[in-house]
């Protein structure tokens, strides 16, 4: 009977809560070995292990559901990396960078175990480097793991591949069964806030290629057996104290957080017109509501029982919020002109005139660009805010055009012509050999003129009172990126003096020509066009630019001796978009900075607003001559974070952060202040219908 109860309470609790903590290195795990079990999708963890030799500063992250990403650096107290060199002098203990994968393809069932794979360190040095596959079985109170894997798991280390990817586990099957070992373990939830561990770990330290063996696993440690506590007092903090290796205490503290999910949740106090205004004319209140809502360069046309309104959206992420919140505030006034009686006696979909209205048109526009039309009647938009009838009843009797491309006439109210932002700035310089860290710490502040459609002249400056940036790199001969610490190390900068022109063409044909001071590096010129296919399922374009290298030391002159006297590019690009799952396939072909030509391949997640991106370059990168830049692959990784997740009200702005290695020329592009991509992206008619049916980015928040 104890057995069948048990049973059942599995079959009800087969799931990866709450086994999901992190092992030594930052991926789920139990403490030197992984399991099956991954984040929650769109949920990340960061952290810092100590167990004596090693210390790890860890993320990772589940971009789709099944999939895991981590990446740390590993540091080795007390090993330095070049003992005696003054080029490695500031440096300090030896640090690796690694990233790993896991992705689980099966779940777990009542009567099946969950099934991962798993590969770590496929890249470069590979000093932890491990193909595995890895099952886990939940009877809970209890999670069991049990897995193979070569490698650091295995009877040998993994060669270094360079800049290849080395999977064994595919391109040698038979060398990775003769090479694997089992390794395993055992969860045992104790109460919602401790868990206890136990398992077996393979590893054979004093055969690996760990700069950590010669001094500190020169024989085999004691035990293969690890046991340990996991405590967590809340949902998004873990501590992790263990005993391993029969020799060493260790520690695990990370925090995991939803991706996307308001620190503060998001209100916006919805429009409620003044008592003193209802006698006013309909225009003049209407331009007062989308004022006070959120709204400039504001027309408004009435004739023949139409309402037309065109704005622009100063405040709100998502279109369609913004398309919610202008029309709550007009059936704020409409409301008070119709009687309770006319509107029950009007059919849904129905020609009741209200206030002389009988339908609306609300056109949003982007520097005077019209992006989106939304059309419906003055009696559906006071019934639905009114909650007589369903949103799915709404949009049906409504319609939505992004082939709009013609403004209202009519002068402008709320005139914009100009805005201004300051933002805090951080930024990291990781692992040059004169320091493992560096940064700058600062503000960055701009101004944005908009004198007439399309048009914008921006001025951008950046001070860092805070700022260790430095290096003993010399830049590569044919530097395009490598010697970006020149400008990085300035206090301040001119980030930006430029002038751009968009406009939209037909059949939502959108073209960008920018000229100036285009970045920190380079001014110059540089022209774009884009258009959406098939609602937006997928963006085609074409984009280059003719710059020319800034003088590091300098405010606006210019490099007269340099490697080019000007650089063209030019690239065919393609976004191929995803949103039943919000993810983009981008593909960028053509013309480096350096002269190089190939293709630069990105994925992208984007979770309300927080757009996760990882890219990585095949060029050919024979015309180097130095031995960094040939045959390398330019990677990195991304986040955009929207300033709304914070702010406690809606905003249009997000912060910026990239990793990358900023000593290598290949695949480099200059900064674009507008990528029509991203401007067209979520205004195409495939993210429109999807996020204007979704609470909290569509019309209901």
């Amino acid at each position: 009977m104890g057995l069948f109860i048990l049973t059942l309470c599995a079959a009800a609790q087969a799931a990866d809560e709450p086994f999901t903590g992190p092992a030594n290195w930052g991926g789920t795990g139990l403490m030197e070995t992984p399991t099956a079990r991954v984040l929650k999708e769109n949920r990340y963890r960061v952290g810092v292990t100590f167990i004596n030799p090693y210390r790890h500063y860890y993320g990772a992250v589940s971009p789709f559901k099944g999939l895991e990403i981590d990446g740390r650096f590993t540091e080795i107290i007390d090993v330095p990396v070049n003992p005696g060199s003054a080029y490695w002098s500031g440096y300090g203990n030896y640090k690796d960078k690694v990233a790993d994968i896991k992705y689980r393809f099966l779940p777990e069932t009542k009567y099946l175990p969950a099934l991962a794979v798993g590969i770590m360190d496929p890249h470069g040095t590979r000093l932890y480097a491990s193909q595995y596959i890895v099952a886990n079985k939940q009877l809970f109170p209890f999670d069991f793991s049990i897995g193979f894997g070569n490698g650091r798991y295995g009877r040998t280390p993994l060669a270094t591949s360079g800049e290849e990817f080395k999977l064994e586990m595919i391109n040698q099957p038979r060398e990775w069964l003769s090479e694997g070992l089992l390794f395993g373990g055992v969860q045992f939830a104790a109460a919602k806030w401790l868990i206890l561990m136990a398992e077996y770990s393979p590893i054979r330290y004093e055969q690996q290629k760990d700069p950590a063996r010669d001094r500190y696993f020169r024989t085999a440690p004691p035990s293969k057996f690890n046991f340990g506590a996991r405590l967590r007092p809340w949902d998004w903090l873990e501590a992790t104290v263990s005993y391993q290796r029969g020799e060493q205490v260790g520690v695990n503290l990370s925090m995991a957080f939803d991706l996307g999910v308001p620190l503060i949740p998001l209100y916006d106090q919805p429009y409620r017109e003044k008592k003193e205004l209802r006698h006013h004319p309909l225009k003049e209140r209407v331009v007062t509501a989308l004022s006070e809502s959120g709204f400039s360069d504001i027309v408004v046309v009435i004739a023949e029982g139409e309402l037309d309104v065109e704005a622009h959206n100063d405040k709100y992420y998502y279109t369609p919020r913004a398309i919610g919140a202008a029309l709550r505030a007009l059936a704020s006034i409409l409301e008070k002109e119709v009687t309770k009686e006319d509107l029950e006696a009007a059919p849904a979909g129905g020609t009741l005139k209200i206030a002389g209205v009988e339908k609306v048109r609300l056109t949003l526009t982007e520097r005077g660009i019209p992006l989106v039309r939304f059309t419906t009647t003055a009696q559906d938009v006071v019934q639905y805010y009114g909650e007589r009838f369903t949103l799915k009843e709404f949009l049906s009797l409504a319609k939505m055009e992004t082939a709009t491309r013609d403004n209202l006439p009519g002068r402008k109210e709320n005139r914009n012509w100009w805005d201004w932002g300051l933002k805090p700035s951080f930024e990291t310089f990781i692992n040059d050999p004169s320091g493992f860290f560096k940064y700058r710490l600062g503000a960055e502040g701009w101004v944005n003129l908009y004198p007439w459609r399309g048009a914008s002249v921006t001025a951008g400056i950046a001070g860092y009172p805070i700022n260790d940036v430095s290096s003993v790199n010399a830049p590569m001969p044919q530097a395009v990126r490598s010697d970006l610490w020149l400008y990085t190390k300035e206090k301040a900068n001119l980030g930006v003096l430029m002038f751009e022109q968009m406009e939209k063409f037909p059949y939502e044909i959108y073209g960008r020509v920018s000229g100036g001071y285009l970045e920190v590096q380079y001014g110059g010129f540089d022209a774009e066009v884009a258009r959406p296919f098939w609602g937006g399922r997928l963006l085609l374009g074409l984009g280059g630019s003719y710059v020319k290298k800034r003088k590091p030391d300098s405010l606006l002159a210019f490099k007269e001796e340099d490697y080019k006297s000007w650089y063209t590019t030019g690239f065919v690009n393609a976004r191929i978009n995803i949103p039943e799952i919000e993810g983009s396939i981008d593909i960028k072909t053509g013309r480096f900075l350096a002269g190089d030509k190939g293709t630069v391949i990105s994925v992208s997640k984007f979770i309300n607003g927080v757009i996760l991106r990882v890219w990585y370059s095949f060029t050919d990168t024979s015309i180097f001559t130095d031995q960094y830049n040939n045959g390398y692959h330019d990677k990195g990784i991304s986040i955009a974070i929207p300033f709304r997740l914070f702010k406690g009200s809606d905003s249009r702005t997000s912060y910026y952060f990239g990793f990358s290695p900023w000593t290598r020329d290949v695949a480099q592009d200059v900064d674009h202040f507008t990528s029509l991509f991203n401007h067209i992206q979520r205004n195409t008619k495939l993210y429109l219908d999807k996020d204007i049916r979704t609470r909290g980015s569509g019309l209901e928040n």
